[in-house]
């Protein structure tokens, strides 16, 4: 088996951007049912809309030079998961969730076996690092939002960051005053407080410099354009960004990022765990463990549009999802997959690159892998890409 090339042993840096939607935001499932609406805005849709932005902002280039025609992209992304005040949730690793027995303490029995920890989707990244560093977790302080699913604290105001809505539509004519037929489309809704955030890693201060600048102004442009679907309406807006810039891990988990740095300087040395923030489609140098590990497959498509012919659907492929926790012999690095239809001359990238977090020794063996979580059909496509042939998105319908 081939190693994967290992990280440069130099302290990374990383951008925190926060995203304070300014009305309701639309992220389609694969599928494009208008009735349902996928809460997580994927790594995949982000590097197309920031690609459009780049391509906007006269980088187009230089972006894909960087990104899908690179053997080693100088940057990964993750997806944009919730935040509410200064809160930040993501999904918790698999390997941890439902936090093991021995870690959870209450002052009730009963009120542990009211709990729900499976009903969560997104937990607090503070809780996230205690688990990390094997600290106790009082249940008595926690409580599942059903709206968003996301874990609230108890002594807080629990107001659901998000929820699930639908908006209907009439288009009047404007010369009889009459309107011939509604539609109604899913969408998110966010309380004032709470909005989306995302984190790039540079791999190096020259990564850093070239890009840092670059990529801020892509998420500036696209809040003031918008993302995901009806942008034209006015959903997918949002305030000017909020940025932060600091060290790697320290920037989400200043506790636990002296015991994730050393776990992965420990690469090479047998397999360790690793927790996805983002989607992953595993590259070939990638030595991952397939038989241990705890992660899920989603599917995902969509539709290109094409000058010289109609809508046409991309190739449909199988991802491992954020908060997965894969075993591998190094970082995995992830590829970019070619979703082009078949009558396509040139390819079209989604990109599969992965932004994953070093599990501290501390967490406990992974669990094994299910039927639902085996690997077959992941897809993989080194190659290269051009300006006009890069994935702008999901389906036009969403």
């Amino acid at each position: 088996m081939t190693l994967p090339q290992n990280l440069p042993d130099v302290m990374q840096s990383a951008m925190l951007i926060r995203l304070r939607p300014r009305g309701p935001w639309r992220c389609g499932p694969g599928d494009g049912a208008p009735d349902r609406v996928d809460v997580t805005f994927r790594s995949d849709r982000l590097y197309s809309a920031l690609t459009l932005a780049m391509r906007q902002l006269g980088f187009l280039e230089p972006w894909l030079d960087a990104t899908a025609r690179a053997d080693t992209p100088p940057f990964a992304w993750s997806s944009l998961f919730p935040f509410q005040g200064d809160t930040l949730f993501a999904p918790p690793p698999a390997t941890a969730w439902p936090p093991r027995p021995q870690l959870v303490t209450s002052s009730s029995p009963i009120f542990l076996s009211k709990l729900r920890w499976n009903a969560v989707r997104f937990i607090p990244l503070a809780l996230i690092e205690s688990i990390l560093m094997g600290q106790p977790i009082l249940a008595d302080q926690w409580l599942p939002d059903p709206e968003s699913g996301c874990l609230l604290r108890r002594d807080r105001p629990s107001i659901s960051p998000f929820r699930n809505s639908t908006r209907f539509t009439a288009p009047v004519d404007r010369l009889s005053g009459l309107s011939q037929s509604a539609s109604s489309l899913a969408c998110i809704e966010f309380e004032p407080s709470s909005g989306l955030w995302a984190v790039v890693r540079f791999r190096d201060a020259e990564a850093e410099s070239a890009w840092a600048d670059r990529i801020a102004g892509g998420f500036r442009l696209l809040a003031d354009s918008g993302f995901g679907a009806r942008r034209t309406c006015g959903w997918g807006h949002a305030q000017t960004p909020e940025i932060q810039r600091g060290a790697w891990p320290d920037l989400l988990f200043p506790k636990a990022a002296p015991a994730i740095a050393s776990n992965g300087n420990q690469a090479g040395s047998g397999a360790g765990l690793y927790w996805l923030l983002s989607l992953y489609s595993p590259a070939p140098a990638d030595a991952v463990d397939w038989s241990s590990g705890n992660y899920q497959l989603t599917i995902r498509g969509g539709r290109v549009d094409n000058a010289a012919a109609a809508v046409s659907e991309k190739k449909v492929v199988r991802m491992i999802t954020e908060g997965s926790v894969i075993a591998a012999l190094s970082e995995p690095a992830g590829a970019f997959v070619n979703v082009a239809p078949d009558h396509f001359s040139r390819p079209i990238r989604r990109s599969g690159l992965a932004l994953a977090v070093a599990l501290p020794s501390v967490m406990a063996a992974p669990a094994e892998h299910t039927a639902e979580s085996r690997p077959e059909g992941v897809e993989t496509a080194p190659g290269e890409s051009t300006a006009e042939s890069v994935s702008t998105g999901e389906p036009s319908a969403i």
